[in-house]
């Protein structure tokens, strides 16, 4: 099994970046994992209470679960993955029944700031985007898909995003294997990506 750690900031376009990646792997031989599946089960909290979370730190992640569940995928297992509203700031009792595939992709802006997951990575990459680039595609995302206000956004943006990018997920740069600058015409790196990953699998 080769497990493929993806990071970058909130709108850097990873997800865009690991679509390009699986479009030239068979389907059954590779699958997804997010770290937003994986924050933290907030039940005992009151939904004004969940709000106000911290969603960029990385004590918001359950990174022990996400390790077990890693390890329990290289055994040859099948996980339940969490399911995360981001409505309710909380998870559902949903689970997504994920199995072990010859490739698995876990992506997340956090998942290179906790040692014992990054170690688990057999390729670490870091895709950066303008930071102006990903306020947009933060605004974008947040109004259309999570209910959000512009105010509520930029809000969040200036108090919470930006300084934790900063502090945390910026300099988890210098974990990574390959560096992705984002842009949508870049398709040099990614192929660069899918050769490496192609001669692991051989």
């Amino acid at each position: 099994m080769l497990i493929i750690g993806i990071a970058g900031g909130t709108g850097s376009g990873k997800t865009t970046v690991v679509n390009q990646i699986m479009h030239q792997l068979p389907a059954d031989e590779v699958a997804i994992i997010s770290q937003d599946s994986y924050y933290r089960q907030n039940d005992n909290m009151t939904y004004e209470e969940r709000t106000k979370i911290n969603f960029d730190h990385p004590n918001s992640i359950d990174f022990e679960l996400l390790v077990s569940h890693l390890d329990a995928l290289r055994r040859g297992e099948i996980i339940e993955q969490p399911v995360y509203s981001f409505v309710t700031h909380n998870r559902t009792k949903d689970v997504i029944k994920t199995h072990p595939r010859k490739v698995m992709i876990v992506e997340g802006i956090l998942v290179f700031t906790n040692k014992e997951l990054r170690n688990l990575f057999d390729i670490k990459i870091f895709v950066h985007a303008d930071s102006d680039e990903r306020l947009i595609r933060r605004i974008r995302r947040d109004i259309v898909e999570r209910g959000r206000d512009v105010e509520e956004v930029l809000d969040r943006y200036q108090k919470t995003l930006k300084p934790m990018h900063e502090q945390f997920i910026e300099p988890t740069k210098n974990y990574a294997d390959i560096i992705i600058p984002n842009d949508r015409y870049n398709t040099v790196a990614v192929d660069i990506v899918r050769t490496v990953i192609s001669n692991k699998l051989i």
